[in-house]
């Protein structure tokens, strides 16, 4: 099989979205697993990440992924500091929740552009370079809402959507070159941003889990750290949800 399982000894990582959330834990795992992780997100600054060595923190670029050229140039920076980017992850998320005919234009597009365009557009930037090595995994995080319909969420539910399109074609395409897409579609998750949700609404998706409880971001990197891994070497094109039964 190669390297061991969660071993990414020597892999240069990139993740959007990692200020907080799903996106910090995951780069937290990355990192303590040996991989050197690139970080791009609009905060501005992340939350620190706990028990890792100074020389594993994430190298964190703050970017507005709506924006084409700064996104561009932050890609390009880590391609020409690195020479290549072996494990990408498009987390990077936005909710602008109101009922389809209460949407703005701008509830729209900020919301399509940072969770659809902005994935596109840094797998794009990646992509030469994994298809000229031959090697690469990228993993997008979607939402069990972009499988399946959730009031208030149209602009949130086909971004998520269209990821899950996107990954399928993405496979399809780059799998010749030796490159695996996959998705993860998290149900609720514990993290500062489900924590601001109402209560009612938190407790209908903690009612929705045949577990009969809310995910924690850790459940999330045990996933996507399968993979992004060897063992998992013979998957791409797939969605794994992990939700607890949310929408079972």
């Amino acid at each position: 099989m190669g390297r061991a399982s969660w071993d990414f000894r020597g892999e240069i990582a990139l993740l959007t979205g990692g200020g907080g959330g799903i996106g910090h834990a995951l780069a937290r795992a990355l990192a303590g697993a040996g991989a050197r992780v690139h970080v791009l997100d609009a905060c501005e600054s992340p939350a620190p990440w706990t028990d890792l060595a100074p020389g594993q923190v994430p190298l964190f670029r703050r970017v507005d992924l709506r924006d084409r050229a700064a996104t561009e140039a932050a890609v390009q920076a880590v391609l020409a500091a690195e020479g290549r980017v072996d494990l990408l992850v498009n987390n990077a998320g936005l909710t602008r929740d109101r009922a389809l005919w209460n949407l703005t234009e701008d509830d729209w597009r900020d919301v399509l552009d940072v969770n659809l365009t902005a994935a596109w557009r840094v797998l794009k930037l990646c992509a030469p370079s994994m298809r000229a090595r031959g090697s690469g995994c990228v993993l997008q995080i979607a939402s069990i809402n972009g499988l399946r319909g959730r009031f208030g969420q149209a602009n949130y539910s086909s971004s998520k959507a269209g990821l899950i399109a996107l990954t399928r074609t993405a496979a399809r395409e780059l799998g010749g070159r030796g490159i695996r897409v996959n998705a993860l579609a998290p149900g609720m998750i514990e993290t500062a941003l489900s924590a601001g949700l109402p209560e009612d609404v938190r407790e209908r998706s903690r009612a929705e889990s045949a577990l009969g409880h809310l995910g924690h971001p850790d459940d999330v990197v045990g996933a996507a750290l399968f993979l992004l891994s060897e063992s998992a070497r013979h998957i791409t094109g797939t969605v794994v949800v992990v939700d607890g039964g949310q929408s079972c």
